[in-house]
């Protein structure tokens, strides 16, 4: 085919392939086991299934309104007024989106123009700086340091500036699996207060906080709420990150400049699987389950490692495990998780690649969101080296 002739100038000129798909594809061709990309690859419940078929079949297939359906707004209003005491209004402050990632860029998009300035926290979820960046804006990285990757809110302060539009928040972390505490979110609450500062909280790990922590979001703060986009994943909730169904809430004025985006964005999402999930989330007990399930998995993987040359570091939730490898190698993380794939058959993650300069602290994470037998396997494999 012949090369197009004019001169590209790419708006993301350091952006390549996501570390996920490389890992994912190396894994593919080795015939590894891959708990790199975060996915589980046991499959959704049954009766969601179901529900889904039964909607589709039922004649639910048409375009559903731009917010998402009536019925399933309804059920995350009740949802999130019964686990964190905030009322939002299902009409007018929240909308269900085609994932997590589109509701994270459809908020950037919203609010950040040329010139703003958007703290981060490093390491970082790999789809934030370049949402930031298609808008004009700057990120800003504050740093979460090792072990324990807690926020610095001493270098936030610093960072906070009259440019600072935004502060993107995720806990429970991906890559970390850290969780902020009441007093992180006492401590952002009075750093943003007398301040334009919108906060744009991920929080698709929200049911993944391991023994007996409380997921704080920022929908228990008035002063974090009043001024948050706050968003959830239906994907990483019930096993279905295929489906790529998730939700935003905000204040009334918010989710306004969010839907005019949204429209022209995605307009809508899949219907029947809106009113498959309406019905299946209010059945009760799924959290707590989901919860238990998770704790169990951390703890057979932690239990496993804890003999191992890896070391161990905190994981308070998600599905996520980081290790250090420094008793087994000398090699960057990105050789030896390529190494690790091809030699040893498993595949995982260098958080190098969460750091915008690709900072390399001899850490890898594990996704430990597998099968019992998956899992077996993967840590027979790890334990040897």
């Amino acid at each position: 085919m012949p090369s197009y002739a004019h001169t590209l100038s790419s708006r993301l000129p350091q952006v390549g392939t996501t570390i996920f798909t490389v890992m994912s594809a190396l894994a593919q061709q080795h015939g590894a086991i891959n708990l790199s990309q975060g996915f589980p690859d046991f499959d959704a419940p049954a009766d969601l299934l179901a529900l889904l078929d039964q909607y589709a079949r039922a004649g639910h297939n048409q375009y559903a309104p731009m917010a998402g359906v009536p019925v399933l707004r309804e059920a995350i209003a009740e949802k999130v007024q019964s686990l964190y005491g905030l009322a939002y209004d299902p009409d007018t402050e929240i909308t269900v989106t085609a994932g997590a990632t589109q509701a994270l860029y459809t908020a950037i998009t919203a609010l950040v123009r040329p010139g703003d300035e958007v703290i981060v926290f490093e390491p970082v979820y790999d789809s934030y700086a370049p949402a930031i960046e298609l808008n004009g804006g700057t990120p800003v990285y504050a740093r979460l340091s090792l072990p324990d990757y807690r926020p610095d809110w001493a270098e936030v302060a610093r960072l906070i500036n009259p440019r600072t539009r935004m502060i993107i928040l995720n806990t429970p972390h991906n890559p970390t699996g850290t969780v902020w505490t009441a007093d992180d979110m006492r401590q952002l609450e009075a750093l943003v207060r007398d301040t334009d500062i919108v906060l744009l909280s991920d929080e698709v790990y929200e049911h993944m906080v391991f023994d007996q922590a409380r997921h704080e979001s920022v929908t228990r703060y008035s002063g974090l709420a009043e001024r948050a986009f706050v968003v959830s994943s239906f994907g990483k909730t019930y096993h279905i990150t295929g489906w790529k169904v998730a939700y935003c809430l905000a204040p009334r004025e918010l989710m306004a400049e969010f839907r005019k985006v949204h429209q022209f964005l995605v307009f809508t999402v899949h219907a029947p699987s809106q009113y498959a999930l309406a019905d299946f989330m209010r059945r009760p007990g799924w959290y707590e389950q989901l919860k238990a399930l998770y704790q169990g998995k951390r703890d057979i993987f932690r239990q496993a490692l804890a003999s191992s040359r890896f070391e161990l570091l905190p994981c308070q939730g998600t599905y996520f495990q980081c290790v250090k490898y420094g008793a087994i190698s000398d090699e960057g993380d990105r050789p030896f998780v390529e190494r690790l794939t091809r030699e040893h058959g498993v595949a995982a993650i260098p958080v190098s690649a969460f750091y915008k300069g690709g900072d390399d602290f001899g850490v890898i994470r594990f996704c430990f969101a597998k099968s019992a037998t998956t899992l077996q396997q993967a840590l027979e494999r790890l334990v040897k080296l």
